[in-house]
């Protein structure tokens, strides 16, 4: 799940918003008063988005990186095919 907060806000709740991120896997987007905004992500969950981003897709850097991605929250689990007729007469 992710936060939207004000510069204000997060400032002034600096210690709340970072809890949340590194207890909750929360990414909190701040929005500035020049009209740009930033993102925190906690530490762990940047470094798996790099190492996915930078792997090839089938390689197994990218699967261990998209599986941490989904125990932690920041992905969906993906679907489980049932093996039955249906599944196997599609072939």
């Amino acid at each position: 799940m992710t936060h939207a907060a004000t510069q204000s806000d997060f400032r002034e709740h600096l210690k709340d918003y970072l809890d949340q991120v590194n207890e909750d896997n929360e990414i909190v987007y701040i929005a500035r008063s020049n009209r740009r905004s930033v993102a925190v992500v906690d530490q762990e969950q940047l470094y798996w988005m790099e190492k996915a981003i930078k792997a090839r897709k089938e390689s197994l850097d990218y699967a261990i990186a998209n599986d941490k991605m989904v125990r932690s929250g920041l992905l969906p689990d993906d679907k489980i095919v049932e093996s039955n007729d249906d599944y196997w007469g599609q072939f």
